[in-house]
């Protein structure tokens, strides 16, 4: 129960879904955490739910101002920032790539890509304060791999995953560790909004992920834990890696489940 005790932790998009999955195991962990989202109503009813250890905030973190503003509030409350969860992002889908248009392109960009380079932006000069401090990058999937459809996205996640790298070669001496986390199919609000803003009926879930090694759909439980990790002393030895939370989408497609 005390992984995390003592660390403050700011986690972007932490109003609903993954954010908040990863707000509650942080909690569970010791955690001052500072939650931020532009959803004002499921964020305020979040720190309601969670008490004294949840800060909401509100928080474009397409705006450099509303990054600056977040990490004044966050140090001046707690003399500090031990943990950046990069988690906010959109996903938009559907197109093909001549179909999308440049406004629609830069939607995802800047929420996906700007947001977690004003994050890192805004958040490295307090951690090298200290000289230490875990920012974890939420890519996806999609950060390793195409999805036809998904341009925008996938470009963003891609992107992430190269920025992570950059900075944990050059703040790895600092003692600011910087990894990228990519889940593949998590039910949240978000996903959910591929299914008409319902969770997918059993039918779909085969449909969609039958193939996959594990066979179903992730829940943002699932993904909190890995990022718990490496907001943790225990995983003082990583940064700059993937870690891939993705119930084996990655590793291939099962063909025949029938020896199973």
């Amino acid at each position: 129960m005390d992984r995390l005790r003592g660390k403050v932790a700011i986690i972007t998009g932490g109003a609903r879904g993954q954010g908040a999955a990863e707000a509650r195991a942080f909690i569970a962990e010791g955690a001052q955490v500072v939650a931020t989202d532009i959803l004002d109503d499921e964020g305020k009813a979040l720190a309601a739910e969670l008490g004294d250890s949840v800060t909401y905030l509100h928080h474009d973190v397409r705006r450099e101002e509303d990054w600056a503003q977040v990490v004044a509030e966050t140090s001046a409350r707690f003399g500090r920032i031990d943990v950046l969860v990069n988690n906010a992002g959109i996903l938009v889908t559907g197109k093909m790539t001549h179909e999308v248009t440049v406004a629609e392109y830069m939607e995802v960009i800047e929420t996906n890509q700007l947001g977690v380079f004003l994050g890192m932006h805004a958040v490295v000069p307090v951690m090298l304060e200290r000289r230490s401090g875990s920012i974890i990058n939420i890519s996806s999937y999609n950060g390793l791999a195409g999805l036809g459809g998904m341009v925008a996205y996938t470009a963003s996640k891609f992107a992430v995953r190269g920025m992570t790298k950059v900075a944990a070669l050059e703040y790895g001496k600092a003692g600011i560790r910087v990894n990228s986390v990519h889940p593949g199919g998590v039910d949240t609000e978000m996903t959910r909004a591929l299914w008409g803003g319902r969770p997918m009926s059993p039918e779909e879930e085969a449909a969609a992920y039958g193939r996959t090694a594990i066979g179903r759909v992730g829940q943002p439980e699932e993904i909190a834990e890995a990022v718990l990790f490496l907001a943790s002393d225990e995983a003082s030895f990583c940064t700059g890696a993937e870690f891939v939370i993705d119930g084996g989408m990655s590793a291939g497609m099962v063909i025949d489940r029938s020896r199973a």
